[in-house]
């Protein structure tokens, strides 16, 4: 009797390989990149660096000489991974840290299920979360390069070269999330703070805010989605479900009550809203393969997160709202994709 290969779906076929998805991956992060190190200096360049080649040397170890198969990190996926772990870090991270990251992201959060295509949750936002309990004052030390952009004036940036050969010139700071956190707590109101700190929505899309690397700049973002887009490597629709969910949430909480809630384009524009959304939501393992399930997901993703943006203890919540949403995914995966329901309603 002939044997049968059973194998789970999907089953379709198609040209696009894991490498060059990954690839095309790679190239949308490279805006943030590059900009994350014209803003930060060296010291990003560093923690890319250590990143990413701790990630794929964690992986080639595992595979190679504890599961004692062919290593795997010809297929980018390492560094696409060891690129999201970086940009979710603040750029003063020590180089251990970033290690411990990377061996909890390969060998905790992904290799531990199988490897690629079979890990449930994300493994960059899981290092990241990791490292956030156990070291929060590193992962909450923000810093601010003192060379601010401003269109009337480019110049290099002190924080690239650094002063008398150190590696970054730059200052301590608080992000914008967490001013208005702690400012609203101690019974100030938005207009204060807003007066007080100057927030502004410029800087906002073009870098020079406070955060982990990827938040440097929300339009580095925007033309990586642009490009995925375009090189049909995602679907809109989580990204969007996510946007609309915390613009209308921020703006009905902000219609009200003006003075303790911030505005919907300063949520949008601040923290890792952005950045999980178009490059961590979106990953295909751990996201919804209908596109009902996509839109229920991306919904999640943006109630839980202006849940603990407001009320949590908190000032963000874009990666624990994703890892959350990680977790019911095969619960999402049991609703039938559309052309699947239709033709069932016929039957």
């Amino acid at each position: 009797m002939d044997k049968l290969l059973i194998s789970p779906a999907p089953h379709l076929h198609s040209k696009d390989s894991t490498r060059r998805i990954m690839r095309d991956v790679i190239i949308a992060l490279m805006p943030s990149v590059l900009v994350s190190v014209y803003f930060a200096g060296l010291s990003a360049l560093l923690v890319l660096v250590v990143s990413v080649a701790g990630c794929v040397l964690t992986e080639h170890l595992i595979v190679r000489y504890l599961m004692k198969k062919k290593t795997t990190v010809s297929d980018l996926s390492a560094i696409v991974t060891g690129l999201l772990l970086a940009l979710n870090l603040p750029v003063s991270s020590p180089w251990w840290m970033v290690l411990i990251g990377c061996v909890v992201a390969i060998g905790i959060a992904k290799m531990t299920f199988g490897g690629l295509g079979h890990n449930l949750f994300n493994p960059a936002l899981v290092a990241r979360v990791f490292l956030l309990i156990s070291f929060p004052v590193q992962m909450t030390n923000w810093t601010i390069s003192n060379s601010i952009f401003r269109p009337d004036r480019w110049e290099l940036p002190k924080g690239l070269l650094g002063a008398q050969g150190q590696l970054m010139d730059a200052s301590s700071g608080a992000t914008p999330l967490g001013i208005i956190k702690e400012g609203l707590a101690n019974g100030m109101t938005m207009e204060t703070l807003s007066q007080q700190h100057d927030f502004s929505y410029w800087h906002m899309l073009f870098g020079h805010i406070d955060g982990s690397m990827g938040e440097a700049s929300v339009l580095a973002i925007l033309a990586g989605l642009l490009y995925l887009l375009f090189r049909k490597v995602i679907r809109p629709v989580i990204p969007l479900s996510i946007v609309i969910t915390v613009a209308l949430f921020s703006g009905i909480l902000w219609m009200v009550d003006p003075s303790q809630y911030a505005d919907p384009l300063f949520h949008l524009l601040t923290g890792g809203l952005l950045l999980g959304a178009v490059f961590m939501a979106t990953d295909y393992t751990t996201s919804p393969m209908s596109p009902l399930g996509m839109i229920i997901f991306g919904i999640g993703i943006g109630l839980v997160t202006m849940v603990i943006r407001v009320w949590g203890a908190y000032p963000e919540g874009v990666s624990f709202a994703i890892l959350f949403m990680n977790a019911l995914v095969p619960l999402l995966n049991k609703i039938k994709p559309f052309p699947y329901q239709k033709e069932v309603s016929r039957g």
